[in-house]
């Protein structure tokens, strides 16, 4: 059995942190937007967050390398 290298280890914890963090931001403020603040708006925050971070935790743990090339290849041109 192969163990796993520390960059790609790097990149699930990041990809954990980072879809969990924006997931509880986002669906905080849609929510707030869509329902607005009454006595069930910590559920339905709640609710969204699982959704939310189910969701994005692939997507960040697959996406992230293609957006640091895409960055790579953006700043290419500011380069001296």
């Amino acid at each position: 059995m192969s163990k796993l290298k520390p960059a790609r280890v790097r990149q699930l914890v990041f990809g954990f942190f980072m879809s969990g963090i924006m997931s509880f931001l986002m669906s905080g403020v849609i929510t707030l937007i869509n329902t607005g603040v009454d006595a069930g708006y910590p559920a339905r925050w709640a609710a969204a967050f699982l959704v939310a971070w189910v969701v994005a935790f692939p997507l960040v743990t697959f996406i992230a390398p293609v957006a640091g090339k895409l960055t790579d290849l953006a700043l290419r041109r500011f380069e001296a």
